[in-house]
């Protein structure tokens, strides 16, 4: 299975208040935040739908900007077609839109299995990896 990105079905995901968790609107700028993130466990990033792609960029800046070490977890429309893309932008986990197979997912992770240019997660270039 995929080494970084967590993939969760539907009812695996518990949303119970706890106050180490922060759930960030999908308009909302990550570089505004006026909570310390040190305290902070993990960051919940929505996909209203899945063509809005807001959360992909909230959550780099969580990454690369703020150096966010906890979990990003997506949350609400997520389909597996999006998961290499939101393990490349900094998210570690992901909730998939109920009724999505998780064990579908593993596919995508084998089709892309390398890149030529750096992300959130692996910032170098595949050139200076090999």
């Amino acid at each position: 299975m995929n080494k970084t990105l967590k993939i969760l079905a539907a009812e695996e995901h518990v949303d119970n208040g706890d106050p180490n968790v922060l759930q960030l609107a999908n308009d909302a700028d990550p570089l505004a935040i006026e909570v310390c993130l040190d305290d902070v466990e993990r960051i919940d990033l929505d996909f209203p739908k899945f063509t809005d792609g807001r959360a992909y960029s909230q959550a780099y800046l969580l990454r690369r900007r703020l150096g966010f070490k906890g979990d990003i977890r997506a949350t609400g429309d997520v389909l597996i077609d999006q998961l290499v893309q939101m393990q490349r932008t900094g998210f570690s986990s992901a909730v998939l839109k109920e009724g999505v197979d998780a064990t579908a997912a593993q596919r995508q992770f084998d089709r892309f299995a390398a890149y030529y240019q750096g992300d959130a997660v692996e910032t170098a270039p595949l050139f200076t990896r090999a």
